[in-house]
C-alpha cells in the first residue's frame, strides 16, 4: 500500500522524514505529489535504500483554468511518474476525467466540490483515478468535519456506481498527519467503504507508479509488448 505526501516545501516534513514514518507504518511506497510550483530536492533512489520504501515522484498540478492546467500537465507527463491535478474547480474537474494523461483528480470536494455522475463516467472511461482524500475529516471538528464525512460519502456513491478507479489518502503534510493504513481503512468504513475497498485505494497509488514506469521504459511497446533485449 502507498501514501501520496506534499513534503517540504509544499508541506513541513522533508521527503525522506515522510519515507521513514510511512515505512515505520507498514506502506510499501510513497508517492510525493507536491503542487507544481513547490517541487522538493531529494534522490527517490537514496531514499528508497535507506528506507526500503519506494519513492514514486510525482506532482500536484494546480492551475488557474483548464487552458493552464493542459499546458502543466503536457510539461509534467515526461518528467514525473504519477501526474495528478489539484480539484474542487468544477471545470477542472472536467478536465481532469476527460484527460487520459492525468493519472489522479486529487480532492474533487475540495471547495465548492462540484463531481457528479458525468464526471465519474468520464473518469471510468479514461481511466483517471479520483482521490479519497480523508484530510478534511481528519483535520477538521464539528460542523466542519460532518460536511466533510457527507461529501465524501456523496462521492463514494458516484464513483462505485460509475465503476471508476479511485485511489485513497490522508493527503499528509507532514510525518505527523500520515496515519497507518489501519486508521484509514476504520475511517473509510465510516464513510461506506469496505475494508477491502480502502485498501483497494492505497495500493492504486503504487500500481498507477508500476504502470508508468513501465511505459515510460525504452523497451515499452503497448500494455504486454516489450522489446527483449538481445545484448
Amino acid at each position: 500500500m502507498y501514501e501520496a505526501v506534499h513534503a517540504h516545501p509544499d508541506g513541513d516534513s522533508t521527503v525522506a522524514r515522510q519515507a521513514l514514518t510511512a515505512a515505520e507504518y507498514g506502506f510499501d511506497g510513497l508517492v510525493v505529489r507536491n503542487h507544481g510550483d513547490e517541487m522538493p530536492d531529494y534522490d527517490a533512489d537514496v531514499i528508497t535504500d535507506e528506507y526500503d520504501i519506494d519513492v514514486a515522484t510525482g506532482v500536484e498540478v494546480r492551475a488557474d483554468d483548464v487552458s493552464q492546467a493542459r499546458g502543466l500537465v503536457g510539461n509534467h507527463r515526461s518528467e514525473r511518474t504519477v501526474v495528478a491535478v489539484h480539484g474542487g474547480d468544477r471545470a477542472l474537474n472536467r478536465f481532469a476525467v476527460e484527460t487520459p494523461a492525468v493519472d489522479v483528480l486529487a480532492h474533487p470536494m475540495r471547495g465548492d466540490g462540484d463531481f457528479n455522475h458525468v464526471l465519474a463516467a468520464a473518469a471510468a472511461e479514461n481511466g483517471v483515478h479520483v482521490e479519497f482524500s480523508f484530510r478534511s475529516v481528519l483535520q477538521s471538528n464539528g460542523g466542519s468535519r460532518v460536511r466533510a464525512l457527507q461529501g465524501l460519502r456523496k462521492l463514494r456513491e458516484l464513483v462505485v456506481d460509475a465503476d471508476a478507479p479511485y485511489v485513497v489518502s490522508a493527503d499528509p503534510r507532514s510525518h505527523l498527519e500520515l496515519r497507518a493504513p489501519r486508521e484509514l481503512v476504520a475511517l473509510g468504513e465510516t464513510v461506506g467503504f469496505s475494508a477491502e475497498q480502502v485498501r483497494t485505494g492505497l495500493r492504486a497509488w503504487g500500481e498507477l507508479a508500476e504502470r508508468n514506469r513501465e511505459i515510460a521504459d525504452e523497451s515499452f511497446v503497448e500494455p504486454g509488448v516489450c522489446i527483449e533485449d538481445d545484448g
